[in-house]
């Protein structure tokens, strides 16, 4: 498994590593929890509760994967909590993803295009089922390797790889044919 390019938190006692992680990962955490609830606040919350986790088991961390590994995992983990609990299951969620500002260097029609883009395929993404959500998330936009994948998703590389597979057909039909939200 991967290890962590700065070992040097290694030294730090409990209460600094935690804010080294929250310093380093805290974002990547929260818009990963997003991915799967589809919700900021509850995203936040879970981010929260993910880092508490951390802290928790801080001192049982074996480094037997990265940092970053670990709470991936944790992440995933809550969020599939969070599915699994009542209140989620009742909740109506009603926010979508937004797209980060970018500078202006483009035209104003240029830089609406792309943004219609960049949302049409958030959306594409955002509405295929769990499986094939995550591992599109994990792959592509967290940049993560199909062992790392299978190992937070305890499953098999196969099975990642297929999943994988078959996302990017399910986006392909859904982008070629406008399919998306009725579209």
């Amino acid at each position: 498994m991967e290890r962590e390019p700065d070992t040097s938190i290694d030294y730090l006692d409990k209460e600094e590593k935690l804010k080294w992680l929250m310093d380093q990962y805290g974002q990547e955490v929260i818009m990963l929890a997003y991915t799967y609830v589809k919700d900021k606040q509850l995203a936040e919350d879970i981010t929260q509760e993910v880092f508490i986790k951390c802290y928790e088991k801080l001192d049982s961390f074996r480094n037997e994967s990265s940092y970053k590994t670990w709470i991936y995992r944790i992440t995933i983990n809550k969020c599939k909590d969070v599915f699994r609990s009542w209140h989620y299951r009742h909740l109506v969620i009603t926010d979508f993803v937004k797209v980060k500002k970018e500078k202006a260097s483009h035209s104003a029609e240029f830089e609406n295009i792309k943004r219609e883009e960049k949302l049409r395929v958030a959306d594409a993404v955002m509405s295929l089922p769990i499986k094939l959500r995550e591992v599109i998330i994990l792959y592509y936009y967290e940049d993560l390797k199909i062992d790392e994948i299978a190992s937070m998703l305890e499953t098999k590389a196969n099975t990642v790889k297929t999943r994988l597979h078959r996302a990017r057909l399910a986006l392909d039909k859904k982008l070629k044919g406008g399919e998306l939200n009725g579209r």
